[in-house]
């Protein structure tokens, strides 16, 4: 095992690009991946790492190495999982990453119905609008929203959504009620810092508008966004499920009927590899027999 253990640790170290980010991952001290790659390169006759003072660098031979210690650490994963799929449990720990947007929705529902399905599975959900590093920081999938960058990452999508710019009766009542999208520039809007792209976009028939608001708040969380516009801060451009019930109760008014706002999706990503642990594959089929491509 010791030798498994020593593939699997030269295998983070490349990942991540530094031994503390390994060893971090492994649940083990620096010292410890630093002697286990020793060992390797003393066995093999040859360096397998370059070590600067920005972190290491795989050698030629070691991104070799490496392919071929992903194979085999690959047929030792799905070896356990063949046997844990006999005995129809689903082990271990699953880490996921998910929008703090999303805390409050029925995502929250289908992890506790995993956790009940599954009673030897461990769940540790980080719910943050941060874009989590999922190699380095060892999370297993990730639930992401809107357009995915080229990040080399495995994605599927699980939904859909489409943006809604709104704002509380009282605020338009003080300042007016704007017509066009191109009013939303004499107005307080909202800022929601985590957006992929600053502009909000608009288009009716064959006509696009992109504007770029301003205003006094920001912020990198959605929900707060969602609350200072129901408090009457100002005009918010939000996803629709998480403003289904403000709009639905009068909290908040939508705005520009008669134009049509970006679509977005909602997918699961993974790290890369052939290899699916059966903990991500029954997290995804869950996903998908959830929200069944459709809007959230």
């Amino acid at each position: 095992m010791n030798e498994l253990e020593d593939l699997r640790s030269l295998v983070e170290v490349i990942e991540t690009g530094g031994l503390n980010r390994a060893a971090t991952r492994l649940g083990v001290s620096k010292s410890i991946v630093s002697r286990r790659i020793a060992r390797l390169e003393a066995d093999l006759g040859t360096r397998l790492l370059i070590r600067t003072s920005r972190g290491v660098s795989p050698t030629e031979a070691g991104l070799q190495f490496k392919e071929r210690c992903e194979r085999i650490l690959g047929e030792l994963d799905e070896a356990r999982d063949a046997v844990a799929r006999d005995g129809r449990a689903v082990v271990g720990l699953l880490r996921l990453s998910v929008p703090e947007a999303l805390s409050g929705c029925r995502l929250t529902r289908v992890f506790a119905n995993l956790a009940r399905l599954h009673p030897e599975l461990e769940l540790d959900v980080s719910f943050d609008d941060r874009l989590t590093d999922l190699v380095s920081e060892g999370y297993d999938a990730a639930i992401r929203m809107g357009t995915l960058r080229d990040s080399g990452l495995i994605a599927r999508q699980i939904g859909r959504f489409h943006s809604v710019v709104a704002a509380s009766p009282d605020y338009l009542a003080a300042h007016g009620t704007p017509l066009v999208p191109e009013d939303l520039m004499n107005h307080e809007c909202l800022v929601y810092k985590g957006r992929l792209t600053p502009e909000w976009h608009f288009r009716s028939g064959g006509r696009q508008v992109a504007i770029r608001p301003r205003g006094r708040l920001r912020s990198d969380s959605g929900g707060a966004t969602i609350e200072w516009a129901i408090a009457g801060f100002g005009i918010v451009d939000a996803p629709s499920f998480l403003v289904a019930d403000a709009l639905a109760r009068g909290g908040l008014v939508r705005l520009f009927p008669d134009y049509e706002t970006t679509e977005y999706g909602i997918f699961v990503v993974r790290p890369p590899g052939a290899y699916l642990p059966r903990k991500v594959r029954v997290l995804i089929d869950a996903l998908v027999e959830n929200f069944g491509g459709q809007e959230a």
